[in-house]
């Protein structure tokens, strides 16, 4: 199992349900990407996703609240 820093994956951000929320989103993606190519997925989606935004592929949008 793998055990990412969470620092390392928000990168500057504040909110680490933001951060499980993007992973789930970009997990569900995968998971249909994979399942309209016919492919079958050897690793977890759940994984994929947090190498994917571990490596900087996606980012999590925060939007600003205090304007």
């Amino acid at each position: 199992m793998q055990k990412p820093s969470i620092d390392e994956m928000l990168s500057g951000k504040k909110s680490k349900y933001a951060l499980v929320i993007g992973v789930a989103k970009r997990a569900r993606e995968i998971t249909r990407e994979a399942e309209q190519n016919g492919e079958p997925l050897v690793e977890k989606p759940v994984n994929l996703a947090i190498r994917d935004f571990k490596a900087h592929k996606y980012e999590i949008f925060e939007p600003d609240i205090n304007s």
